[in-house]
């Protein structure tokens, strides 16, 4: 009995068995982890490079609001308003260059898009891989050809022979209003220096230089197009341009459009090659195949030296409207390029 007594407290006291789900849940790791040195100082640098950004432009617009806040003061919402540029006698605003800058950058767009996308849907769709390459590298090297080089080509060789272009649009799309020249016979050819340093010339310039930065966007867009998703149309039977207009365009949408936003952006700062190219005016020109047109950046580059205290005032609260203007396209773009999400636009 003592031996069986002893032998049934040491069976009441062992550990009771562990079960396989027990077992495995005590094993388990954890999925958190401590972070390293490495890794804290990268988020510390991160964090800290977004916060000075923020706060550099942050400090940029403020320190145009207080340096344009006596200009505003005395224009009042004629600034916006008022054609005429003269702050001396207190009648200036910037209705003028305004539409200019905003006609530039349209012609801009409508020049650059097409030219954009068809690059992008070339480089990642159509070319094989060498070439690829090769083109992707030609493309951005277009980015780094500095403002001046676009403006002396523009002035020297594009100008002279595009005109013959304007006169074209001018005899045979004149009924569309912003496309007439005034001032000529009807069914005759207006003078060749009648389109010179317009609008349209300078709207062509400023498309082939947004053109890299939308090309960028959109082909990064179209190369993250899923490849299942490729393949399946091509099983369907699609054809090349079947497969992009079906499966590449949808799931880039978010790309062309954040791109050609990008681009507007950089179209409306422009200001060495516009001011190399146009003829500087102070009234709403219309038309933008005619010679006169005006931009905020140009405007500002051309008084800058000159301005008196008021004048430099003024030239700072046309700096601001402008600033507010790009800051606004630039931020949609770049909310609209987040949003894009692989397969979400895609039709099927």
């Amino acid at each position: 009995m003592d031996v069986g007594g002893v032998e049934m407290s040491v069976t009441a006291s062992a550990t009771p068995p562990v079960t396989a789900p027990e077992a495995e849940a005590r094993i388990r790791r954890s999925l958190r982890s401590r972070p390293t040195g490495s890794d804290a100082l990268f988020r510390t640098f991160a964090f800290s490079a977004g916060i000075t950004t923020v706060a550099i432009m942050l400090a940029v617009g403020l320190f145009l609001t207080l340096r344009a806040a006596d200009a505003l003061g005395v224009a009042g919402f004629s600034f916006l308003t008022e054609q005429s540029w003269s702050p001396e006698s207190g009648v200036f605003g910037i209705a003028a260059v305004l539409f200019g800058t905003v006609a530039i950058a349209g012609v801009a767009l409508c020049v650059s898009f097409p030219l954009a996308l068809g690059t992008a849907l070339l480089i990642s769709e159509i070319v094989p891989p060498k070439l690829k390459s090769a083109l992707t590298t030609m493309v951005d090297l277009m980015a780094a050809v500095p403002s001046v080089v676009f403006g002396l080509w523009g002035v020297f060789f594009l100008q002279g022979n595009i005109i013959p272009v304007a006169q074209w649009i001018s005899t045979y799309f004149g009924w569309i209003p912003i496309l007439r020249v005034d001032g000529t016979e009807p069914g005759s050819l207006p003078d060749a220096s009648a389109f010179t340093s317009s609008a349209f010339i300078a709207g062509v310039v400023v498309a082939l230089m947004v053109v890299p930065t939308q090309t960028s966007v959109m082909r990064e867009a179209f190369s993250q197009a899923p490849q299942g998703e490729r393949e399946g149309a091509y099983a369907l039977g699609s054809t090349r341009w079947g497969m992009i207009r079906s499966v590449v365009l949808p799931f880039g949408r978010g790309g062309i459009i954040g791109g050609t936003m990008l681009g507007l952006g950089r179209a409306l700062g422009e200001t060495i090659a516009v001011y190399m190219i146009i003829s500087p005016i102070f009234t709403i020109n219309w038309h933008l195949l005619k010679t006169g047109t005006n931009s905020v950046s140009s405007l500002i580059a051309l008084r800058y030296g000159e301005a008196s205290e008021f004048g430099l005032s003024a030239l700072m609260a046309a700096g601001l409207v402008l600033f507010l203007m790009t800051l606004i396209v630039n931020f949609t773009a770049s909310s609209i390029v987040a949003r894009s999400r692989s397969g979400a636009e895609s039709d099927g």
